[in-house]
């Protein structure tokens, strides 16, 4: 009888809602999962705290992914964030460009990220990278794209001479159906996790308690989470 080969995946984990859901989703699929995070010098670098209570929260949630949850990885990026000014990093308005971008993207940050984590991804020896990259519900960021993504995933794979899957299981779905998903992966327990632990909102803001999480309220991070929370209360 042959033996099943062991599966294993690389989560890109920020701390926030869509990267805590992802690291689930992988947690109930492959055997072996590891982390990784990147400090790039985020004004809202609570979230690099946010990464180790939900990590910690998902252990406590389940013996089953104790047990599948490896090594945690923290990359210091702090002089690309600084060459990639923005919203984020440096003492700017968040406002909307000229191109339609927000001041808050980040130039090539998941290709950093990406070709950062399929780096110790390779060494590691972990067969594909996943994030919560997505397109539906989102700031316009073009490096969310899954066209971006499929591009990069041929140039990975391609210079690392091994195939280098990037799964992106929230790239279609809308911030409702990505609570609607941690629902279904992990109850009510998971949902309230997130909910208590994880964090967006892009000013960092921990001070203010609402129905869906800590933040401001009024940053386009909050704003796309406090609807995405709204719109599934509405459907359940």
């Amino acid at each position: 009888m042959k033996t099943k080969t062991p599966s294993s995946t690389l989560v890109l984990f920020s701390g926030g809602q869509d990267s805590a859901t992802v690291l689930a989703w992988a947690l109930s699929r492959f055997d072996r999962v590891e982390t990784v995070g990147f400090d790039y010098g985020q004004s809202h670098e609570v979230e690099l705290e946010a990464r180790i209570q939900v990590r910690d929260g998902l252990m406590r949630l389940n013996p089953e992914w104790e047990s599948r949850l490896g090594q945690d990885r923290l990359v210091d990026l702090t002089g690309y964030g600084a060459l990639a000014e923005s919203a984020l990093t440096s003492d700017m308005e968040i406002a909307w460009q000229a191109d339609g971008l927000p001041t808050t993207f980040v130039p090539g940050r998941n290709l950093v990220f990406l070709t950062v984590a399929a780096a110790l991804a390779y060494r590691r020896g972990l067969e594909r990278l996943a994030g919560g990259m997505c397109e539906t519900d989102y700031s316009g960021y073009p490096d969310c794209r899954r066209e971006t993504l499929d591009a990069a995933e041929t140039m990975l794979s391609l210079g690392l001479a091994r195939k280098m899957p990037i799964e992106t299981p929230l790239m279609y779905l809308t911030k409702a159906q990505t609570w609607a998903l941690a629902n279904e992966i992990g109850g009510g327990s998971l949902v309230d996790l997130i909910v208590e632990r994880s964090h967006t909102c892009y000013r960092g803001d921990r001070s203010q308690r609402h129905d869906w999480g800590y933040g401001c309220g009024d940053c386009p991070a909050c704003e796309l989470r406090a609807k995405g929370w709204q719109d599934w209360g509405a459907s359940r």
